[in-house]
């Protein structure tokens, strides 16, 4: 498969300017903590819920063994999975001493809360020293975030889902590296497949990187290193669309290679602290594609809430595509 690089067009003057014209803050008041997800309404759950017509789940969630982790960004480390306490030792009649115990089995595991299928909270990524709705950075220390930790989310996280599987779409199992899925793509994706992007929805878009990664059994560079994505002008994308969240199957949702030379993920410097956007990274779509793809409906039932980790930056998620 050829590479095809995204050109370095965008500058940190279209970033600034991208973040002052798509800004949310005080659209939901001065104290809001959810952002977009305040699209979402009780009656679009509702909606949302009769889309369930066959009773199938598929579940989004990258199996916590596979080690996508490289060193490459931040430190994040692979989930590690410890026991404590196992069957072989309930055999040997370890767990009977001093007296007959209660046998069972039980561990642990220590992750970075962004080592695999996630959400990033609004918290996570700073526009200078701020954070989304003019929040202060500085509110985030080593105690955890005072305001937009992912606790805000935690029942938000529920609605319409669409699918939108560019690499179906263009005909490939998987987009190249570098790769910019841009505006006109994902319309014309959506439009294929007969489906309609509305305000509140929680959309995925499926590149296929992280399918190819599974089938080659290597991960080098998934975390961190070259990538297909969305290109920075999808952030305009987003807010006309008015979604409540934009999931993708790659580490970072934007292309890699970035679109710069002078800023590093761009994209992101606008959709969370300028949109106020809630961010889902390495799902697993690879299920839901192939069903999508065979009875041609991409819209679906969608739930993922994070766990209640107040503070936190992100959270690690299974989330559930109902159909």
């Amino acid at each position: 498969m050829t590479d095809r690089m995204a050109p370095k067009t965008v500058t940190r003057d279209d970033i600034y300017e991208a973040a002052r014209k798509l800004s949310n803050w005080g659209r939901w008041g001065q104290d809001d903590q959810v952002g977009t997800l305040n699209n979402v309404s009780p009656d679009d759950i509702v909606a949302a819920a009769g889309l369930i017509r066959k009773g199938k789940v598929f579940s989004l969630g990258l199996s916590l063994k596979e080690p996508i982790q490289s060193g490459l960004f931040g430190g994040r480390w692979n989930p590690i999975h410890t026991m404590l306490a196992t069957g072989t030792d309930a055999a040997a009649g370890n767990q009977d001493d001093p007296y007959p115990y209660l046998r069972y089995a039980d561990d642990a595991i220590n992750m970075p809360c962004q080592a695999s299928t996630q959400w990033d909270a609004l918290c996570h990524i700073f526009l200078d020293d701020k954070m989304y709705n003019g929040f202060e950075a500085r509110l985030v220390d080593a105690k955890g975030a005072r305001k937009l930790g992912i606790e805000h989310v935690r029942n938000k996280m529920v609605g319409r889902g669409v699918l939108l599987d560019v690499a179906r779409f263009v005909g490939l199992d998987s987009l190249p590296d570098g790769h910019a899925i841009k505006n006109a793509e994902l319309d014309a994706c959506a439009a294929a497949e007969g489906v309609e992007v509305r305000k509140g929805d929680f959309v995925i878009v499926r590149t296929g990187h992280q399918e190819r990664c599974l089938a080659r059994k290597d991960w080098a560079g998934y975390a961190g290193g070259a990538a297909p994505g969305l290109a920075f002008e999808t952030c305009y994308w987003l807010k006309e669309k008015d979604v409540a969240a934009i999931c993708t199957d790659t580490w970072g949702c934007e292309v890699r290679p970035n679109e710069t030379d002078e800023a590093n993920q761009p994209w992101h410097w606008v959709v969370i602290p300028a949109l106020g956007i809630s961010m889902g990274e390495i799902f697993y779509l690879a299920e839901l594609a192939a069903d999508c793809a065979e009875d041609r409906v991409f819209e679906f039932f969608f739930v993922g809430p994070p766990l209640h980790l107040p503070g936190a930056a992100g959270s690690p998620v299974n989330p559930q595509a109902i159909k």
